[in-house]
C-alpha cells in the first residue's frame, strides 16, 4: 500500500499506517493507537477495518481521534494490487457489493444478508416519505394560495 501511494504521490505525507490485529485491543493498546494517531498530527485517517468493525471502531473513537475518519473497507487491497477490481460496467451498474459476493461469498454474505434488506427499506422509505410530504405541500398550497 505504502509503495502504491509512494509511486502515484510521491509528495503524500504519510502519518503512520498501523495493522491492527484480529482480536480487540486491550485498553492499554487502544490507547497507544489512539495517542499515535494524535501524536502524528494527521488531518484525515483512512480506516480499514471492514464493515460493521470500522463504523463501530470510528464511534467509538469519535471524540479522541483529533483528524477527521474515513471509513474505506476494502479499499486497501484493491488499491494496492491484491484484490481484483470489479469491472467497469458492474462499478457503473451500481453492482460492485454482488461482485465482492461471488468472489467472498462465505466471508460477505451473512454480512450483505443483515445490511442490504434495511438499506432498501430505508431508502424507500425515505423516497416514498420524501414524495408524500412534497405532494401533500403542493396540494396545501395550492389550497391557501
Amino acid at each position: 500500500m505504502r509503495q502504491q501511494l509512494n509511486r502515484e504521490f510521491p509528495d503524500l505525507a504519510i502519518a503512520g499506517m498501523e495493522p491492527l490485529p484480529f482480536r480487540p485491543l486491550t485498553p492499554e493498546e487502544d490507547r497507544q493507537v489512539v495517542n499515535a494517531i494524535n501524536d502524528s498530527q494527521a488531518g484525515v485517517v483512512f480506516i480499514a477495518l471492514g464493515c460493521p468493525k470500522q463504523e463501530i471502531w470510528m464511534h467509538q473513537h469519535k471524540h479522541k481521534i483529533q483528524a477527521a475518519m474515513v471509513g474505506v473497507g476494502g479499499v486497501f487491497p484493491i488499491y494496492a494490487g491484491i484484490k481484483k477490481h470489479a469491472p467497469a460496467w458492474v462499478q457503473d451498474s451500481g453492482l460492485e457489493w454482488l461482485y465482492r459476493l461471488v468472489q467472498e461469498p462465505g466471508r460477505l454474505w451473512k454480512r450483505y444478508f443483515s445490511t442490504i434488506p434495511p438499506f432498501i427499506y430505508l431508502s424507500v422509505k425515505q423516497v416514498v416519505t420524501t414524495r408524500v410530504n412534497r405532494r401533500l405541500s403542493q396540494v396545501f398550497d395550492s389550497r391557501v394560495g
